[in-house]
C-alpha cells in the first residue's frame, strides 16, 4: 500500500476517548508517548527529507480500561520561526533553508555567517527521553525541548552545551535501575580536539532538586575520534553493568565540508560519507575507570543505527545490533524517493558480537578467543594483536528493536521488531527468540505498524510476561488508525483502540507508568 509521507498531519491537542475493542488488563495504567515528523510543507516550501519534517508528538493514555488520544506539534523556535515566515527558514540535516529572495544584502550575509558555524535546529522529532523527572523531545543536535508528558505542551529549550561540551548527542540514552541516565555526544574541535563524550545525569532525589536534572551532569569519560575532523556518525550505543559499547563506524561527518555546505548550496547530510574500505572499530569502555579495555577490536565496514541489547558472560561482552552494508537507509527517506515508491534491496541484519574482555593475550595468531558455546560469533587474533570480530547473524530484514527494558544490560532472550525488506514501510512486527531463532509475526491486510514497545506486567514471572504496544496506520475503508495491544508471550491480540484522527508514521516511543507520571 502507498503511504503519503509528504502529507501534513493535523494535530489533536485535546484528549479524545478512543473506541476500544477488547478488554485491557487493569494493570496497564500509563501513557505511551511517540514522536516523529508530521509537517513537511510550509507555505510554498517543502522539506527534502522525511526526517526533517516538523515534530508531531502523540500520546495514548491507558486509564482504568480506557484509552485516550491526543497529538500536538512541538512548538520550538524552529516551528515558530517557520510559521511566522510562512516558509522553511531553519535548516535541517537534509534540507538547507535559504533567505527570502526579497531580503536585503545584509540579511543574506548574516544568514550565511550563521550557517558557516551552524546553530542547529530545535525541531526534536526523533524520540522522547528522560533526565531526572523531566521529559524531552529530542533529535540529535545540541538542543532538546522539555515537554509536558500529559498535555504535550512545549516547555523549556535546553542546550546540552550549557552542561557538557557536545555539539551532537544521541536520542537513545540508557537508564539504570537507580534512575540514572547515560548518554554520549560528539564534541567537535573542543580545545582543538574532536572526541566522543560519555556523560551521566543522576536521578533526581529529595536532596538534589536542581531543575533541570542536567545541572548535575557528570562526564564519565571521553574517547578521541580516530579522524580528527571526521567523527563517526552514531545513533545509539550499548551498555552493561560495567561497560559502554561504542561503535566507531566508517560513516563519517566531514566538519570542514559542513562549514562550507551553505555556501556550496548543499545540505549537511551530503557531508556524511561512508568509507567501505575502512574497518569498524569497537570500543569497550570500563564505566568505573573511564578507560578502554586493553584489547582492541574491529570488524568489517558496517552502518549501525540501533543497538538491541548487551550483556556480560564468562569474561565476554555480548552485544546485538541492527547492521547495514551501506547508507541506503537514510537515502531512501528523501521525499522524492518515497514518492516514487522505489524498492531498495534493504536487508538490515540483526548481528550478535561476542568480545572477550578477560583473556590471555599469549593466545596464538589466528586463534578464536570466544569461549561461548551458544554463538558462532568469533574474535580472532591478528598478527598485530588486535581481534578481528565476526558476528553471528541472528535474523535479517528487521529494524526498530525493543526489549523488556528490565533486561537491558542483562542476558536476554526476546526482541520485538518491525519487519522491513524492500522499502521503508513495515507491514509486520515480529517477536524474535534469540535462543531458538523462532519468529512470531503479527500483520493485518493493508496496515502499517510502528515500532513495538514492550510493557512488563508488574511482578511478571518471565521475560516476555507483559504486553506489546504498536500504533497502526490503517487505510481500510470506514476504519481509522488504532493502537494495538498484543500479549507478548503468545503475540496474540488483546485489544485495539481506534482513534478519531489520522495517525502519522512516527519514529520512537517512551512509556511512562501512571505511578511515575503522577509523582
Amino acid at each position: 500500500m502507498a503511504y503519503d509521507y509528504a502529507k501534513n498531519k493535523e494535530e489533536r491537542p485535546e484528549a479524545t476517548k478512543a473506541d476500544l475493542r477488547g478488554t485491557l488488563p487493569q494493570w496497564l495504567q500509563g501513557t505511551l508517548l511517540r514522536n516523529g515528523p508530521g509537517m513537511f510543507t510550509v507555505g510554498e516550501t517543502t522539506y527534502n527529507h522525511w526526517f526533517d519534517g516538523m515534530a508531531l508528538m502523540h500520546s495514548f493514555t491507558f486509564q482504568d480500561g480506557e484509552v485516550f488520544y491526543r497529538s500536538r506539534y512541538l512548538r520550538g523556535d524552529t516551528y515558530k520561526d517557520n510559521m511566522a515566515a510562512n516558509r522553511i527558514v531553519v535548516s535541517e540535516m537534509g534540507t538547507m533553508a535559504y533567505p527570502d529572495p526579497g531580503k536585503n544584502f545584509i540579511s543574506k550575509a548574516m544568514t550565511f555567517l550563521n550557517h558557516t558555524v551552524p546553530d542547529f535546529t530545535d525541531n526534536c522529532g526523533s524520540n522522547i527521553i528522560r533526565y531526572g523527572k523531566d521529559y524531552y523531545a529530542t533529535s540529535e543536535t545540541n538542543y532538546i525541548r522539555k515537554i509536558d508528558p500529559v498535555t504535550l505542551e512545549t516547555q523549556d529549550k535546553v542546550d546540552y552545551q550549557k552542561y557538557v561540551a557536545v555539539n551532537l548527542a544521541t536520542s537513545h540514552p540508557h537508564y539504570d535501575k537507580d534512575g540514572n541516565t547515560y548518554n554520549v555526544g560528539t564534541s567537535i574541535a573542543e580545545k582543538g580536539k574532536t572526541k566522543y563524550t560519555f556523560f551521566k545525569v543522576p536521578a533526581t532525589s529529595a536532596r538534589s532538586t536542581a531543575s533541570p536534572a542536567l545541572k548535575n551532569l557528570e562526564v564519565v569519560c571521553t574517547l578521541p575520534c580516530r579522524s580528527l575532523l571526521s567523527p563517526s556518525y552514531f545513533h545509539s550505543f550499548g551498555m552493561t553493568d560495567n561497560y559502554f559499547i561504542f561503535i566507531e563506524q566508517p560513516f563519517k561527518l566531514d566538519i570542514l565540508k559542513m562549514a562550507t555546505a551553505y555556501m556550496r548550496g548543499v545540505n549537511w547530510a551530503s557531508c556524511l560519507k561512508f568509507f567501505p574500505e575502512e574497518n569498524t572499530l569497537i570500543h569497550i569502555i570500563d564505566k568505573k575507570t573511564g578507560k578502554e579495555v586493553d584489547l582492541k577490536y574491529y570488524t568489517e565496514a558496517m552502518v549501525v543505527y540501533h543497538h538491541v541489547n548487551a550483556f556480560e558472560e564468562d569474561g565476554h561482552v555480548i552485544f546485538d545490533v541492527i547492521a547495514y552494508e551501506d547508507t541506503s537507509l537514510y537515502n531512501m527517506f528523501y521525499l522524492k524517493v518515497l514518492k516514487e515508491q522505489t524498492s531498495y534491496p534493504l536487508k538490515p541484519k540483526c548481528k550478535r558480537f561476542a568480545l572477550p574482555v578477560q583473556t590471555d593475550m599469549t593466545n596464538d595468531f589466528g586463534e578464536d578467543m570466544v569461549q561461548l558455546k551458544y554463538t558462532t560469533a568469533s574474535a580472532v587474533k591478528d598478527k598485530h594483536g588486535k581481534l578481528l570480530c565476526q558476528p553471528e547473524v541472528l535474523c535479517d530484514g528487521v529494524e526498530l528493536p525493543r526489549i523488556n527494558y528490565n533486561f537491558n544490560g542483562r542476558k536476554y532472550r526476546f526482541v520485538y521488531m518491525t519487519c522491513v525488506a524492500m522499502s521503508a514501510v513495515a507491514t509486520e512486527i515480529m517477536k524474535f527468540d534469540t535462543e531458538t531463532k523462532e519468529r512470531t509475526l503479527w500483520s493485518e491486510g493493508n496496515c502499517l505498524p510502528s515500532e513495538p514497545v514492550f510493557i512488563p506486567r508488574p511482578n511478571g514471572e518471565s521475560e516476555d510476561d507483559g504486553l506489546v504496544l504498536t500504533t497502526v496506520i490503517n487505510p481500510n475503508p470506514g476504519q481509522s488508525g488504532f493502537i494495538l495491544v498484543l500479549d507478548a508471550k503468545s503475540f496474540k491480540e488483546v485489544a485495539r483502540a481506534y482513534v478519531n484522527a489520522e495517525l502519522h508514521m512516527d519514529m520512537h516511543g517512551y512509556f511512562i507508568p501512571k505511578d511515575i507520571l503522577t509523582k
